[in-house]
């Protein structure tokens, strides 16, 4: 396997850059925000990391796509090169049993994001998912709304893997996808890809959301029963003509969260958009008003802090929705919830340098909160099953704050 070239404009190694982002307060992935990230050793005994299972009626399948954006050009992968992705599509299957589940993350992919701030030695310990590779598509007579995810900066697409197989546990196909230069992933030739901390890539939030309208397009073509595949390898049975493009939305974190703000924006298609702690710092800047459903669970990027989280609530004309989980941080609203309170076993972390990374949510609350709130959002706007969870604060999640 090869890597892809790394560069950075002041000759720093990602190591230091990742660790200057930690000391610095900046919201990095598990990698690089443990209290002793750099000289961890992992406890004997612990054998794998687990996510939680999804809580629906339908096991999950899954299914890995290498996609190339022939309208856009790719300098920085040389001449007549153009964006080229990897992307997962999650969907409701049957008869998984005779087929293998997938890891969280690629190997090659999991062993360059810990190896990049020292955590190396959890690289045996990576989490499996419950999506089974390649099993075929629970079909009922209706075609499957679909929802597109959008990581976070210098991330991965698997790291809200949790919310993704709770949406499809429910009967949703979840399509989601690695931005190239921002992320860790591999390709189906082994290379394996890393962040590029360098200002000429293309990894702005107006990037990000032009991946996810090119994803759109493929979510079209496998509706049109055509494989978007460049490889051309064998998608699951029923998988061709099993989506519906008329009910999709969209949904991301941190950086992901202001690109699913920008591609709604700028394409009807997604017609309900949920931002998880999104900076909403728009690249290009934001114009324009939002007269569709769009909800932010927020953390650290609130409307009271950030002017930039104000002004795009003040754009939204449609259904629009805020709401806080008191104690939660930055990395409460996805898998971190479940694995670092693993990863803090591992390491023997006390409580209160857990409570650094994830904030005082209680753990279970927090994978509950991130079940549960983003199911019931696209269940009202894209399947039109109105509840009583977004009504306004519930029992059963009491850390849950709605903000007018």
């Amino acid at each position: 396997m090869t890597t892809t070239p790394f560069s950075s404009r002041k000759g720093l190694t990602r190591r230091g850059l990742l660790g200057a982002a930690l000391a610095a307060g900046a919201a990095v992935p598990l990698a690089a925000a443990g209290p002793a990230w750099a000289a961890a050793t992992a406890a004997p005994g612990v054998t794998r990391l687990t996510l939680p299972a999804p809580t629906g009626p339908y096991p999950v399948g899954t299914v890995p796509l290498h996609l190339v954006d022939r309208s856009r050009p790719d300098a920085l992968a040389g001449p007549g090169r153009f964006r080229e992705l990897m992307a997962t599509v999650w969907y409701p299957a049957r008869d998984v049993h005779r087929y293998p589940v997938a890891p969280w993350m690629p190997a090659g992919a999991l062993r360059a994001f810990l190896d990049d701030a020292g955590f190396g030695d959890l690289a045996s310990l990576g989490p499996l998912t419950s999506g089974h590779v390649g099993a075929p598509v629970r079909r009922t007579g209706r075609r499957l709304p679909v929802v597109v995810f959008s990581h976070g900066a210098h991330s991965h697409q698997a790291d809200h893997t949790g919310v993704v197989q709770e949406l499809v546990s429910h009967g949703y196909a979840v399509v989601t996808v690695a931005h190239q230069y921002d992320t860790y992933t591999e390709f189906p030739d082994g290379r394996i890809a890393v962040p590029l901390f360098d200002r000429q890539a293309p990894t702005r939030p107006g990037d990000f959301a032009a991946d996810l309208r090119f994803v759109l397009d493929c979510v079209e073509r496998l509706a049109a029963g055509h494989n978007p595949d460049v490889d051309r390898r064998e998608l699951p049975a029923g998988l061709p003509g099993s989506l519906d493009p008329r009910r999709t939305g969209a949904f991301g974190w941190s950086k992901g969260g202001t690109a699913t703000a920008c591609a709604m924006l700028a394409d009807p298609r997604i017609r309900a958009g949920l931002s998880l702690d999104g900076p909403m710092q728009m690249n290009p800047p934001l114009t324009g008003d939002l007269d569709r459903p769009f909800m932010m669970m927020t953390a650290e990027f609130t409307r009271a802090t950030d002017p930039e989280a104000a002004a795009f609530w003040s754009h939204l004309r449609g259904r629009r929705l805020n709401i806080e989980a008191q104690g939660a941080a930055h990395l409460s609203y996805g898998d971190y919830e479940a694995l670092y309170p693993q990863v803090a076993e591992v390491y023997g972390w006390s409580a209160q340098e857990l409570q650094k990374v994830i904030g005082t949510l209680d753990p279970d609350q927090g994978v509950r909160i991130q079940q549960a709130y983003p199911l019931a959002f696209f269940d009202e706007h894209l399947r039109h099953r109105r509840g009583h969870l977004l009504d306004g604060p519930s029992p059963a999640f009491p850390a849950v704050t709605f903000l007018p």
